[in-house]
């Protein structure tokens, strides 16, 4: 915001308007000289000799310092204004599947080796992008869940977390949906004074490993005020686990670029996942492309609006000691004339 100058007393300025009627009047109204000449030519003579005007150097000073004076009165500043966003926002789990069969490219445009993994992880950035006052955190999770990044309003540096994540981070193999969305609740249940707890689960693949079953883990989100929306992606139909290095995430190609087809997947049954997103008063959602996945986003997005609220004030810097020094250096100004090189005999 740009500051700007302005007066805490404004109304004392109106006083700067006697200054021109008390100079008229200093003008016009005085005591009778002192010296009398008997001869106009002596009396000329001496004005000739005279300094310029000394009178009305040592009026200008008088007005100056008293105009300065009502300045400073009427409380000069410099005005700053802030705007702040007051709200307590939505509070969101993002949770990533990370277990191997997110690498197929069944997803992919026509000519593109592009993986599940990598459109979820475009998608998600942007979904984050569009959450600037909500605090977003991320659990990942194939065998085991870990967590990525606990809620934040840092969304840089919860986007540079995302971004370091791939498929084979987590060593431990299969899709521990269950645990994943457990561990999330309870990130949430930590967090107070929270206006609304949202977790986002996506995943192409069945709970199969893990301690808690998904079931229960809906129920214990819903019992700490969560509600979960699950995502299912992939295509309807079997596809092939393409080869990768687990080390960097990387998709192996042969000598022509293509794809060097590995394990054969099936189709997941989203079944559980929609009875999930029932049990914490969420909603299932389906992906078989990019753009599907974008919009589940986008509706998400919408149904989980936060209300911003704005916070105007503003802060003020203090610039009364300037017209003061000056008005007290004009006053010094004319006593020293006054005294010295205009002085006055009586």
């Amino acid at each position: 915001m740009t500051s700007h100058l302005e007066f805490q007393f404004p109304w004392l300025l109106g006083l700067l308007a006697l200054l021109p009627v008390y100079a008229l009047l200093r003008g016009r109204v005085g005591n009778r000289s002192a010296l009398k000449f008997s001869s106009v030519e002596i009396a000329r003579a001496a004005g000739a000799r005279s300094r310029t005007a000394p009178g009305r150097w040592l009026l200008f000073l008088r007005l100056a310092s008293v105009a300065l004076a009502i300045v400073t009165l009427a409380g000069p500043r410099r005005a700053t204004p802030h705007v702040e966003t007051e709200t307590p926002g939505i509070d969101i789990l993002l949770v990533l599947d990370l277990s191997w069969s997110m690498m197929a490219v069944d997803m992919a445009a026509p000519g593109e080796n592009t993986t599940r993994f990598d459109i979820a992880g475009d998608v998600l950035g942007d979904f984050i992008g569009k959450r600037p006052n909500d605090r977003i955190g991320l659990v990942v999770f194939s065998g085991v869940p870990y967590l990525a990044s606990p809620l934040t309003l840092n969304h840089d540096w919860l986007t540079e977390n995302l971004r370091q994540v791939h498929i084979g981070t987590i060593s431990d193999l299969g899709t521990a949906i269950g645990d994943a969305i457990g561990v999330a609740a309870k990130r949430l249940q930590s967090v107070p004074r929270s206006k609304s707890k949202v977790i986002i689960l996506l995943t192409d693949g069945d709970n199969n490993k893990g301690q808690i079953d998904p079931f229960p883990a809906a129920q214990l989100a819903a019992a700490m005020g969560a509600k979960i929306y699950t995502i299912g992606i992939g295509m309807e139909k079997p596809c092939y686990l393409p080869a990768f290095d687990p080390s960097t995430g990387k998709l192996k190609l042969d000598a022509n670029g293509h794809i060097i087809p590995t394990l054969l997947l099936q189709p997941a049954n989203y079944a559980v996942l929609g009875k999930m997103a029932e049990l914490s008063h969420g909603r299932f959602y389906r992906a078989t492309n990019r753009r599907e996945l974008l919009t589940i986003y986008s509706q998400i997005d919408q149904l989980e609006k936060t209300e911003v609220k704005l916070k105007r004030y503003a802060t003020y810097d203090l610039l009364f000691q300037w017209p003061l020094l000056a008005a007290l250096a004009a006053l010094a100004w004319e006593l020293i004339l006054s005294h010295t090189r205009y002085r006055r005999v009586p």
